[in-house]
């Protein structure tokens, strides 16, 4: 029996060997407990202002040029500075941004551009730290190690999305908002602490000053890189045409328990948070393209099922399995980033990286809530999931070099493991 619990929980080798990474991964989930009950809140209190899908839909369409623009210029000064401040830096405003939210929820009419102001400014300060938080991973974590690492930083995300959405959708409809967003004011504060402790990681010797010239360097190496472009593509077709949130709180109220919608935000987090802690096997796997391709099918065809499903325990079954697929997504292409992108640019394209991963979601929102005005929350649902499995089978048959991507051949990984091996010698 421990035999087989070893062979599948999480290999705990990163926490026990880097103290950076421990004080990341506690920031990190001081930080989700509180993002995630901002993210009930926020389409709650639009929804109680407004009563609108469409209202709600743009929220994230609101956010999509900050995140755009932000991501990109965010691995720009990734690779030309030092990370730990930028990280620092964006959390101040981050706990800035959270308070003002506070303030408009405690107003006696809370002001509906506000929430589109605030977050899209949020959104933009978030995606100007993300590329520096995803850039400093490998470099606290040996290279051997980044697997075990991607699931590491998978279960943290997800402890926050369990705990937190449940205790958000209680929040907002027993006390208001302003609690809800007081609470993430309080965990930015508290990840200050941790994230001040890290040592500070220089830029690379060669590093080129943050510039358009330094970005579309990025992004032609990017381009270069067909496996690369296979995960962004795979990703963003799977949330523009199956990412629903959007529509929970109105299928919650269809269901007659609006106070359960922190419950559906949780769904795919649960699942998530299986396959985080039964992930071990993942390190086993090498041909991290195919299983992407096969994990985004499964999390559209889930979400296609849980279209047709009219009782609220089973809504919630087929929301987990679809957040089991995505998080095993999300390990197979973190490892591909990590083991194969060298450290002078892994900022810029962590930028990348952002868009493939935070456009899908938000265009989805968007197109959920469009869809859902036209035919309903149900019928958005199941379409947008139909379209996922579609249009991923497509982009499968289109990149065999994504779709046969082996990390034990790929010339990419074996240099970069060659080149960190020799960094590691020459350190010691």
């Amino acid at each position: 029996m421990l035999s087989v619990i070893k062979r599948i929980a999480p290999d705990l080798g990163p926490l026990r060997d880097s103290r950076d990474y421990r004080l990341l991964m506690a920031s990190g989930v001081i930080t989700m407990f509180g993002t995630f009950i901002t993210m009930v809140a926020l389409p709650y209190q639009m929804m109680e202002l407004t009563g609108s899908y469409l209202a709600v839909g743009l929220m994230s369409l609101a956010e999509f040029v900050p995140m755009v623009v932000c991501g990109l210029w965010g691995g720009a000064i990734a690779d030309a500075l030092d990370r730990r401040k930028i990280v620092l830096y964006s959390e101040i405003g981050l706990l800035v941004t959270s308070g003002l939210l506070t303030v408009n929820a405690l107003l006696p009419e809370p002001q509906v551009w506000v929430l589109y102001v605030v977050g899209a400014l949020a959104m933009g300060l978030t995606c100007l730290q993300r590329p520096s938080l995803e850039a400093l991973i490998p470099q606290v974590v040996r290279h051997d190690q980044l697997p075990a690492a991607a699931v590491l930083t998978s279960l943290r995300w997800n402890l926050g999305a369990i705990v937190a959405p449940a205790l958000g959708g209680w929040l907002v409809a027993a006390h208001g908002t302003g609690w809800a967003y007081g609470l993430d004011t309080a965990s930015f504060a508290l990840s200050l602490v941790m994230l001040w402790r890290i040592r500070a990681i220089p830029p690379h010797e060669e590093a080129q000053p943050a510039s358009l010239r330094s970005l579309l360097e990025g992004v032609r190496y990017a381009w270069s890189r067909k496996d690369l472009v296979g995960t962004y593509l795979v990703d963003i077709a799977a949330m523009l045409f199956a990412m629903s949130t959007a529509l929970y709180p109105f299928l919650a109220k269809q269901l007659g328990a609006p106070e359960a919608v922190g419950m559906l935000y949780s769904a795919s987090a649960v699942g998530a948070l299986i396959a985080s802690l039964t992930g071990r096997w993942t390190n086993r796997v090498h041909r991290h393209g195919m299983g992407v391709i096969v994990a985004a099918l499964l999390w559209g065809a889930a979400m296609a099922l849980a279209a047709l499903i009219p009782n609220m325990y089973a809504l919630f079954f087929f929301l987990a399995l679809a957040g089991a697929a995505d998080m095993i997504s999300g390990i197979f292409r973190l490892t591909m980033w990590n083991q194969t992108i060298p450290n002078e640019l892994r900022g810029r394209l962590a930028g990348i990286e952002l868009l493939s991963y935070a456009s899908g979601p938000m265009l989805g929102n968007a197109r959920a809530g469009a869809m859902g005005a036209l035919g309903g929350a149900r019928f958005a649902l199941g379409a947008g999931g139909l379209l996922c499995v579609g249009a991923v089978a497509a982009l499968a048959a289109a990149l065999p070099t994504f779709r046969r991507y082996d990390a034990r051949t790929s010339p990419e990984a074996l240099a970069e493991k060659e080149r960190r091996e020799q960094a590691a010698e020459a350190t010691a």
